[in-house]
């Protein structure tokens, strides 16, 4: 993940330009749009990010862009630039404008599930079958690409496989042929697009959580399970299993068990109406060309999903998810208060893989390019080593959303960064090498000569 090479060493910065002023727990703003408004003044502990975000959308690559940087229990840093539409009246972007943060969902719903382990409801090993018997007789496709031909599978899907895209499931964006023909015949495309799309997909969704996982088992497997690492949806399963071993609705358990109290009053399956106004529009590049998918005036975000999507389904803003990862970099405390223990924390940022199984990266997609030996957690990537040239270090956790937005923790130096953009593909504009560079001219800036 080369996107994050620089960040560790560039954010000790923000822990030298705040040492005058002692970290003390504060209250979480209530959220407004006239407070998106207020960051605009520019961040002079980051001038070089913040020249950075100013100019891209000064060159008009993007309406809008914030970024959330933190290190220790010191004040986050926010750096914010733009509008979150390309209307000259939209609001101005800021800490709690709301972003659609699509697969940023999987490291929650992952440390959701971590949660349970704690509570003594999961175990990583425990096969899914226990809570949905369907999984206990699956096959696996002898030709994924081209055909439907199957074997029974010798090994069970595991709570870790799911944990960690091992699991031999697929995707929607990534399948083909007649196996994806089959998802979308089956209503298996967790996730949401645009009125139009949704509209279309509806009519095949399942209604349930529960039938969801249930629909999912009645389909061939791309590999063996625990054989190999394949992006999926194996966090939407997840949502189904958390479900059913806590006997509470996933999305109102995410809400009571992490949500709450970490104080994330902006982060939704569902953005209610009141809160319309804060809400990003999503764009579109064909080309160098940026159009309106989803205004977010008439967003499908509006309107309850049919489920809660555990791999793609959440709007956030960059104060909830600093919030998250903050959560994260402190060993599940914040602000004074436990929502994990620590040992859940590690964990789940810890490597998760089955047993020779390795994560290569996904290229230039959400996960970003590899620049050290990395592993997968709960939901997120992992440091498997230090980076090279000042980047991570080891046990760095994170991931990304395929609207663009970035996020990554670096426990051993307390470390974490958010950045919130809202367009398709994600890679457009290589924030994810820019940014960490960006931050790295802050700390030479700051460096005694």
């Amino acid at each position: 993940m080369t996107w994050l090479a620089g960040t560790s060493a560039a954010m000790i910065l923000l822990a030298g330009g705040l040492h005058a002023r002692q970290a003390q727990p504060v209250a979480v703003p209530t959220p407004s749009i006239a407070s998106a408004s207020s960051s605009q003044r520019g961040n002079p502990i980051l001038p070089a990010t913040q020249a950075l975000f100013d100019g891209l959308v000064a060159s008009d690559k993007m309406p809008g862009i914030v970024g959330a940087f933190g290190v220790g229990d010191f004040p986050t840093q926010f750096v914010s630039a733009g509008r979150i539409a390309d209307a000259p009246t939209a609001p101005a972007a800021g800490p709690d404008s709301l972003w659609r943060i699509y697969s940023m969902t999987k490291p929650i719903t992952g440390m959701a599930a971590m949660l349970l382990v704690e509570d003594g409801k999961l175990n990583l090993d425990d096969p899914v079958s226990k809570y949905f018997p369907a999984f206990a007789t699956m096959r696996v496709l002898t030709s994924p690409d081209t055909s439907l031909s199957s074997v029974p599978a010798k090994n069970p899907i595991l709570i870790r496989h799911l944990l960690t895209h091992t699991a031999g499931l697929s995707y929607n964006i990534s399948a083909k042929g007649p196996l994806l023909k089959e998802y979308e015949r089956l209503g298996i495309l967790p996730g949401q697009v645009n009125a139009q799309v949704e509209a279309q997909a509806r009519r095949a969704r399942p209604t349930t959580l529960a039938e969801f996982a249930n629909r999912v088992a009645s389909v061939p497997l791309i590999a063996e399970p625990g054989t190999k690492w394949s992006y999926s949806i194996g966090l939407d399963v997840m949502g189904a299993v958390i479900e059913k071993a806590s006997g509470m609705p996933f999305d109102r358990f995410v809400q009571t068990r992490l949500l709450d109290p970490l104080g994330m009053r902006s982060t939704y399956w569902s953005v209610p109406a009141s809160e319309a106004g804060r809400l990003s529009t999503n764009y579109v590049f064909v080309g160098d060309t940026r159009s309106p998918l989803d205004p977010g005036a008439t967003s499908v975000y509006l309107s309850p999903p049919r489920f809660p999507y555990g791999g793609a389904g959440l709007v956030s803003s960059a104060r909830d998810y600093d919030r998250f990862l903050h959560m994260l970099a402190n060993g599940g405390t914040l602000d004074g208060r436990q929502v994990m223990k620590r040992e859940t924390v590690a964990l789940g940022m810890s490597n998760l893989l089955p047993a020779g199984v390795t994560f290569g990266g996904i290229g230039g997609g959400t996960g970003g390019a590899m620049s050290a030996r990395m592993g997968f957690g709960a939901g997120g990537s992992v440091y498997l080593e230090d980076a090279p040239n000042g980047g991570p270090s080891k046990g760095t956790y994170g991931w990304g959303g395929a609207a663009g937005t970035i996020a990554w923790v670096d426990p051993a130096r307390r470390m974490r960064g958010t950045v919130m953009v809202q367009y398709f593909p994600a890679e457009k504009w290589g924030l994810r090498q820019s940014v960490p560079a960006a931050l790295a001219r802050d700390m030479a800036r700051m460096m005694p000569r």
